[in-house]
């Protein structure tokens, strides 16, 4: 009996009138997700980053050649917002990972560029990475995974349904859940 299964059994007890099948799912999936935090973080360390340093440089090096885009882009590719990538970009800056400019379209607006030390650095950690999600994943067998990642896909569409709809930036109606 794992952790989650004992706080069910916990819950039937003291709570019979109360479904505590739901727990099953999203309780597993948070301890998961710490323990895929712990173990991703201290790769990102190993390579002198946090996961936040990772994500903004991994952003820039999936743009493709010139690995540059605007704060609010990498806003967009981390899932944070752009106060929190200033302050990224700042520690990257400061580690001369990334670089600044002015944009050429907008005077006023900033890019910012991986160096070549930052896709150096982004290159091998990325390698480092999916190395270690296929060590986290290694105990599921091929089916088990392509399983897994399609049911996570589905659910995954109705809680995060797409935030651009043909190209554009309004935000999609959030469908609901039951």
């Amino acid at each position: 009996m794992d952790h989650v299964a004992r706080i069910q059994a916990e819950w039937r007890a003291e709570r019979p009138d109360v479904d505590t099948a739901p727990q099953g799912v999203i309780g597993r999936l948070h301890r998961i997700a710490n323990q895929l935090t712990a173990e991703l973080t201290l790769l990102y360390a190993q390579f002198g980053l946090t996961e936040g340093e990772f994500d903004v440089l991994a952003a820039l090096r999936r743009a493709g050649a010139p690995y540059e885009r605007a704060p609010g882009e990498i806003a967009l590719h981390t899932m944070v917002t752009t106060g929190a990538v200033t302050k990224r970009v700042d520690r990257l800056e400061a580690a001369g990972l990334v670089r600044r400019r002015r944009s050429d379209a907008d005077g006023r607006g900033r890019v910012v560029r991986l160096t070549p030390a930052g896709r150096r650095l982004i290159d091998k950690a990325f390698t480092a990475h999916m190395a270690n999600e296929q060590r986290l994943l290694s105990s599921l067998e091929p089916a088990e995974r392509a399983q897994l990642e399609a049911l996570l896909t589905t659910w995954l569409g109705y809680l995060e349904p797409p935030d651009r709809i043909d190209g554009g930036t309004r935000a999609a109606e959030v469908r609901p859940l039951a």
